[in-house]
């Protein structure tokens, strides 16, 4: 009798444990390779839309904002006087980040379409922003350079 309980104790364990492994071996997204690729701490973390511009015709563009214009829900795209592109998500300014180093959104008129690997829009607030990010966040992420010397 010892036997068959500790056969069954056995085999509960093992099953238990094959359960376990089968669910964690879920493969990831495209989109979730790329997170984990380009963002770090908090921008990875944070919930958003995820945007493959590699895999987009975007060379058609001047700014990445006029692309993603239209493209993603609640994203509005304002010109100021000075010719400055203003990104509005839901009402309020969104905070720019390229490479997770805030900039201005004058300089988007000086990057390359061609250079840009991802796009993360976080709708809602971001811890990581100054002032909580309320307006949103767009994190725009470069190629690296090991990137692009696996593309020659």
């Amino acid at each position: 009798m010892k036997k068959i309980l500790l056969l069954a104790a056995l085999f509960a364990t093992g099953f238990t444990v094959t359960a376990q492994v089968r669910v964690s071996r879920h493969a990831k997204s495209q989109k979730e390779i790329l997170n984990d690729q380009y963002a770090s701490g908090m921008f990875k973390s944070a919930d958003g839309t995820i945007i493959d511009v590699e895999n987009e015709n975007v060379q058609a563009y001047f700014n990445i904002l006029d692309w993603l214009e239209g493209r993603v829900a609640g994203l509005q795209v304002f010109i100021s006087r000075n010719g400055t592109r203003v990104p509005v998500i839901r009402g309020s300014v969104a905070t720019i980040y390229v490479d997770e180093m805030r900039l201005d959104a004058g300089f988007l008129n000086s990057l390359s379409v061609n250079d840009i690997a991802m796009i993360k829009v976080i709708k809602g607030p971001f811890a990581g922003a100054i002032g909580n990010g309320g307006g949103g966040t767009i994190a725009i992420y470069t190629f690296r350079g090991e990137d692009e010397e696996e593309e020659d």
